[in-house]
């Protein structure tokens, strides 16, 4: 779902429009760059609050330590607001992840400037940065939105970790390659059990991330869907799921060890026989800035190289040269 940037101007206070910025503090261009756009902004009239990406990252809960329940719009930055036009986030597609949880769950969207290697979450990139700022300046954008999740630990009615997720939970064995079975129930549906090294719940954009390695199918991020696909199956018939994201689904780990649960690749704890993992679509969704028409297919293009000419199909100009 897109939307307009037409709050560009000013707040319907009669206040100032206010730039959020979001930087990946260990990589010097996107420092220098932050400079740059604090400094163009206050010219410009705006009000401009920062912030490290760092603060959206959960980190992995010691398996000895007791399990924090923290609440999953508790990465929020405390000087950031809904009030606040728009993010821009500098970093890689992991800052990205670490930003959506600091702004999703007050609704900022955020426009992912790439400093870092795929940037497949990125619309645009440093070099682009003077049509960047002058498109922003002017509210030639718009706001496309992404599912996200609630990931939870319980145990019994206790709440004992939580996050938000853009991307994917994992849950497995530790080593990974080992086979345990798990339990899955999806909403009201009949609870199935999967034999296999792991699983892995994803949001239509967590669709090209770990659970494309795993053979799970590409979801265009409007489609408002969740996907469940095993890792390394023991079994034919065991294969990825597409479902309805409306539908709550809970995981029981049925297997006597303990397993390890990863969010998004940068968030995780242990999971005991005794747990069970919940995962919801969250009410809020992350925002992004599109400063065009968003083309999913280029972008896996581009990417991914999906739908490149084969050339070296007869005919080719390279088969006629052998």
């Amino acid at each position: 779902m897109t939307s307009k940037g037409d709050n560009y101007a000013g707040r319907k206070d009669g206040k100032p429009p206010v730039l959020g910025l979001i930087v990946n503090d260990s990589k010097p261009e996107a420092l220098a760059t932050t400079e740059m756009l604090d400094q163009r902004f206050r010219e410009a009239g705006w009000q401009v609050e920062r912030t490290a990406s760092a603060g959206g990252l959960v980190g992995f809960a010691s398996p000895e330590g007791p399990l924090r329940g923290i609440r999953y719009d508790s990465c929020v930055p405390a000087n950031f607001h809904p009030d606040i036009t728009m993010a821009i986030v500098l970093g890689g597609d992991g800052t990205v992840l670490s930003a959506a949880r600091q702004t999703a769950p007050i609704g900022v969207p955020m426009l992912a400037v790439n400093t870092g290697h795929m940037g497949f979450l990125a619309e645009a990139y440093l070099h682009e940065m003077e049509t960047i700022i002058a498109r922003l300046l002017s509210g030639r954008w718009s706001v496309e939105e992404r599912t996200m999740l609630v990931v939870t630990l319980l145990r019994g009615d206790q709440k004992r970790w939580e996050v938000l997720c853009l991307n994917e939970m994992a849950l497995h064995r530790e080593p990974l390659t080992s086979m345990c079975h798990f339990e899955v129930a999806i909403g009201r549906h009949a609870p199935v059990d999967i034999a296999a090294d792991g699983v892995i719940l994803s949001t239509p954009t967590g669709s090209t991330a770990y659970a494309l390695s795993a053979g799970g199918p590409v979801i265009t991020p409007e489609v408002p869907v969740l996907q469940l696909t095993p890792v390394a199956p023991h079994s034919l018939a065991s294969r990825a799921l597409v479902f309805s994201d409306q539908e709550a689904v809970t995981v029981f780990p049925a297997t006597p060890e303990r397993l390890m649960m990863v969010v998004d690749g940068s968030a995780g704890c242990y999971v005991w026989p005794e747990d069970r993992v919940l995962i919801q679509r969250c009410s809020r969704s992350a925002r992004f800035v599109r400063l065009q028409e968003h083309e999913f297919f280029q972008v896996l293009r581009e990417k991914l190289g999906w739908g490149l000419p084969h050339v070296s199909k007869p005919g080719s100009e390279s088969t006629e040269q052998r």
